[in-house]
C-alpha cells in the first residue's frame, strides 16, 4: 500500500494524472462511486464466499469527497478528502464508507493499452 496527497501529483499534461505513481501507460478500467453510509466494498464476494478481495495489478482509490477506512490485509488506514491510497497488487482490500461523511472516490486500474471503449 502506498498513501499519497493530491498536491504530491506531479503536473502532467501528457499521458495521465496518475503518472508516476502507477507505472501503466493508461487508465484502462475503472469508475466512480457515491458509498452509502457505512458501506463496505466487497464483503463476502470472493470465492466460494470468502471475505477476500484481491487483484493481479495495482488499484488506485481517490477520495474526492468525504471519510473512508480502508481495510488492507487486515489493518485499517483511514482516508480522508484528497487521499490517494494505491492497493498494490496481492493485497486484500475494502474500502469502507464513514457513517457520518461518507465518501465519493474514483478507482482506478492502469495496464498497457487504452480502455476497449477508447479503441472503437
Amino acid at each position: 500500500m502506498q498513501l499519497f496527497r493530491i498536491h504530491d501529483l506531479p503536473d502532467i499534461r501528457e499521458g495521465h494524472f496518475l503518472s508516476g505513481i502507477l507505472d501503466e501507460a493508461y487508465l484502462c478500467n475503472g469508475g466512480l462511486g457515491f458509498k452509502k453510509r457505512g458501506h463496505r466494498t466487497h464483503t463476502a464476494d470472493g470465492a466460494g464466499g470468502s471475505d477476500r478481495h484481491v487483484h493481479d495489478d495495482d488499484e488506485v482509490f481517490v477520495i474526492l469527497q468525504g471519510k473512508a477506512k480502508m481495510e488492507i490485509n487486515g489493518k485499517a488506514l483511514q482516508l480522508t478528502t484528497g487521499d490517494i491510497c494505491v492497493v498494490e497488487a496481492g493485497e486484500d482490500h475494502h474500502l469502507v464508507s464513514d457513517v457520518v461523511d461518507p465518501c465519493v472516490n474514483l478507482w482506478l486500474h492502469g495496464g498497457i493499452a487504452r480502455h476497449p471503449a477508447q479503441e472503437a
